[in-house]
């Protein structure tokens, strides 16, 4: 594990004395890292486990959910409460700050989702996830199924309505997504060289975000080696992309600054801790953190609301 620096400019993301810390390995395929401000904790899901777990500080790693439902991206509301991307239901699930649980969404215009994947919230609370077929492909991370709707599309769930609006079709494999700071453009991971691995996409590509549609795809960067899965984005608006062996850190203009490197697949990350400066990474079976000269926005909100 190391840090590789390919713009000198960016040094400063990293102390000098910067460590790596796996704080957990047991997981199948770990997923969906979100930090929960209130608890101080950082949440994930074991997809092909089919459970969910809660990491905190001195007290470590315990399950959270089991069964989880094939559960895989994870976010939270501006109260502080959970929502949750479910393979098996094929749904949207939200958990209360008292740990009651319901579904928000499964379906679009009468017709069940695919398997939603990747999720993030708004600052309107309005919820915006990616809807791939990986859940329903086999009975590894989900449960087999023909697709009801033809095609994977980034869909925009309103609470206050109760409406799940389709936000663009203009995506082949969508997967990881997630906001810029003034949240005018959202950033989405298209990977369709899972299935398609001579032709297939891997890129990281932006929309512009005109009420609950997407609008001007363009594309950001080709991500290699590997695939783009989930990212995140700090105060900056630097992005922090999942790849083959480890965290790209990539400018918005698509320009790679640095890598993590951890030697092993890297599936998702997240900010957190009480400073916002803790980039958590969900690798293979492993959650790791690493401290950054930087910080995370997403969740100013829910301490402000403290």
């Amino acid at each position: 594990m190391r840090i590789e620096l390919y713009h000198s400019a960016y040094k400063h993301l990293f102390p000098d004395n910067v460590v790596i810390e796996e704080l957990f390995n047991q997981a199948i395929w770990a997923e969906g890292p979100v930090w929960i401000p209130k608890e101080n904790a950082v949440i994930f899901s074991d997809v092909k486990g089919n459970c969910m777990y809660k990491w905190q500080e001195n007290l470590g790693t315990s399950l959270f959910r089991s069964p989880s439902d094939f559960a895989n991206g994870n976010a939270i509301l501006p109260d502080g409460s959970l929502v949750t991307c479910q393979h098996g239901s094929r749904a949207i699930s939200h958990t209360d700050t008292q740990g009651n649980f319901s579904i928000l969404t499964n379906n679009f215009a009468g017709k069940r989702l695919n398997s939603p994947n990747d999720v993030v919230v708004k600052s309107d609370g309005t919820i915006w996830f990616t809807d791939p077929p990986y859940g329903i492909l086999s009975n590894h991370e989900g449960y087999q199924a023909p697709s009801e709707i033809i095609g994977c599309y980034v869909y925009c769930y309103v609470p206050q309505d109760n409406t799940t609006y389709l936000a663009t079709f203009n995506t082949m494999r969508p997967n990881g997504l997630f906001f810029s700071p003034d949240e005018k453009t959202l950033y989405v991971a298209d990977m369709s060289s899972v299935e398609f691995s001579q032709q297939g996409l891997h890129h990281l590509v932006a929309f512009d975000v005109v009420g609950h549609t997407l609008e001007n795809r363009r594309t950001i960067c080709e991500i290699s080696p590997g695939i783009p899965d989930g990212f995140c984005v700090d105060k900056q608006g630097l992005i922090y992309c999942s790849c083959d062996n480890g965290v790209l850190v990539i400018t918005p203009q698509g320009e790679y600054i640095a890598k993590i490197y951890l030697g092993k697949t890297v599936s998702n990350c997240t900010l957190g801790g009480q400073k916002q400066n803790q980039l958590y990474i969900t690798a293979t079976n492993s959650l790791y953190r690493i401290t950054l000269n930087t910080a995370g926005f997403q969740y100013n909100n829910c301490h402000h609301s403290q």
